[in-house]
């Protein structure tokens, strides 16, 4: 038995949209964590978890909850509230990187590049969103994970639909300027960026088919860029990570335009951990063993405060 960590609770489910995915990842790293001899325990969290966590008295989170409640900076708060060591980011980066639109705010104005967008709201005139956008373009609820309410839209009259149906998962949501070429995303491991991985999917962009059900979604690592434009592409994630204050470990999305230019997509500060995820796919191309990787990540749980 691993005494170093103590009582370790694997927290999983929650009551977010992505609850099933959250599920399948928390048990394959509770899995994996019993094999290296922690002491770890399942909860599939509920609006109770913070009373389940404190009579359990549990020493350490590994967080695996996806989505709103898991990854918004809620149950991160409660924690330090609770003085439980969690892994992933703290409350601020958690807050940032869930909310898309305020994640891409902060990396314009730190001059990073990402995809110009637009604020949509029922006032909205759509064809001026059109007109300097152009098409196809990119409608996203801000604050929903797994690619959930968004779509693409390749004629102008699409537009209002898209916003409307993005508006049944958010109240904040933006059109954002369409990016033709490939995409790549990069994890985070502590200080270490993983190698990078193109994605080639089938459907328009990397919807929640292609993501969690489809085998026709291929990944390629190595990624196919040389070596000098992966390590350029890797400090580039690094950057992205740090400036909305990550930590611990998360994955960074980017699409490359067809001039060669990186723009960055969006931070996961609890990115998916299932047999078609991305995280453990780049580990595996660095060395590491998915058993190895859950207790690494384990290692970095600490308090926001720290």
């Amino acid at each position: 038995m691993s005494d170093n960590f103590g009582k370790v609770a694997v927290l999983m489910g929650g009551w977010a949209a992505e609850r099933e995915v959250s599920l399948n990842s928390g048990k394959a790293v509770l899995k994996a964590l019993q094999a290296k001899q922690v002491d770890a325990h399942g909860i599939d969290a509920d609006r109770e978890v913070l009373d389940t966590l404190r009579n359990g008295k549990f020493d350490r989170v590994f967080n695996i909850m996806h989505g709103r409640g898991g990854e918004d900076g809620e149950i991160q708060g409660a924690l330090d509230v609770l003085q439980i060591p969690y892994t992933g980011c703290g409350v601020m980066a958690s807050a940032i990187s869930m909310n898309k639109l305020m994640t891409k705010r902060i990396w314009s104005s730190a001059n990073l590049p990402t995809p110009a967008f637009i604020v949509l709201t029922p006032e909205t005139n759509f064809d001026e969103v059109v007109e300097q956008l152009g098409l196809p373009l990119m409608v996203k609820p801000a604050n929903e994970g797994s690619s959930i309410g968004m779509s693409k839209v390749n004629k102008a009259e699409e537009l209002k639909a898209a916003y409307e149906y993005a508006a049944e998962y958010d109240s904040l949501i933006f059109a954002e300027e369409w990016v033709t070429g490939h995409e790549y995303t990069i994890a985070i491991l502590g200080n270490e960026a993983l190698p990078v991985i193109r994605l080639e999917v089938q459907s328009d962009f990397y919807d929640y088919e292609a993501k969690y059900s489809s085998n026709d979604t291929q990944y390629h690592c190595p990624c196919g860029l040389d070596e000098k434009e992966e390590k350029s592409l890797q400090v580039l994630a690094k950057k992205a990570f740090d400036v909305v204050a990550g930590r611990g470990w998360g994955r960074v999305d980017v699409m490359r335009d067809q001039k060669g230019n990186f723009c960055l997509i969006e931070v996961n500060t609890v990115p998916g951990m299932t047999d078609h995820s991305l995280v453990p796919m780049a580990a595996n191309a660095a060395g590491i063993a998915f058993e190895d990787l859950v207790l690494r990540i384990l290692e970095t749980s600490q308090h926001s405060s720290q």
